[in-house]
């Protein structure tokens, strides 16, 4: 049964049970689903003495294209993302699969124009805002890899996750509103690429609240 037939607790249990005695079969239904560049060789091969499990050996997809292109035909027009935020007098935002493909595609170009390719590591520093979702499909859609540290994290901690992670781009906010206070976050920033952080070529700074902040001309985007 397909996952998206379920429509009682029975037909969940049906294909729960059918997933467990069935794996390849089940799984391989799901994945038909997709839109694939490359279709694999194997469903399943695992061996739990090394251990080591791969799924759809030699199969090949951009995630993003089967989070967004498929959809565009017949879902375009509808909400793909609604973000409500924290601060009761803000305003909701709502982007279409049209919106989000068109956004994502923008800021997948903006990272290539600087220099970022298939395997490069990017950290996002930044509040849970509609920006933060946009930049991980764009990381997914150019096979860059992507990295979010909770925007409340110390520079100390901050720093040992850019290092850990070689990144050669941040994405931050300048500030992330709490409440009545705004919280300094590319402030955090600059203090960690203190810390000896020299993989980092560009912090990209999204105008979150539009304050104050220190702005360093040779890397700050």
């Amino acid at each position: 049964m397909m996952v998206t037939q379920m429509k009682t607790l029975d037909d969940y249990k049906n294909a729960y049970n059918n997933s467990v005695e069935n794996p390849e079969q089940f799984w391989a239904e799901q994945a038909d689903k997709f839109t694939w560049k490359q279709k694999w060789d194997k469903v399943l091969e695992w061996n739990f003495k090394e251990p080591k499990v791969k799924w759809f050996d030699g199969g090949k997809l951009n995630i993003t294209e089967n989070c967004l292109d498929r959809h565009l035909e017949t879902r375009g027009d509808k909400t793909a993302i609604l973000w409500v935020p924290n601060e009761p007098d803000a305003q909701d935002k709502k982007f279409t699969y049209k919106e989000l493909f068109n956004e994502v595609n923008k800021f997948a170009n903006g990272l290539k124009k600087q220099g970022i390719k298939k395997g490069d590591r990017v950290i996002f520093y930044m509040p849970m805002i509609p920006d933060l979702a946009i930049g991980m499909l764009a990381c997914a859609r150019i096979g860059a890899i992507h990295s979010i540290v909770f925007a409340g994290f110390s520079a100390q901690s901050l720093a040992d996750r850019i290092i850990d992670a070689q990144a050669k781009m941040v994405i931050c906010s300048d500030y992330n509103s709490r409440g009545a206070k705004n919280i300094p976050v590319k402030k955090v920033v600059d203090d960690a690429l203190e810390m000896g952080c020299d993989s980092v070529q560009n912090v990209v700074v999204h105008k979150n609240t539009g304050g104050d902040i220190y702005w360093n001309d040779a890397i700050d985007i």
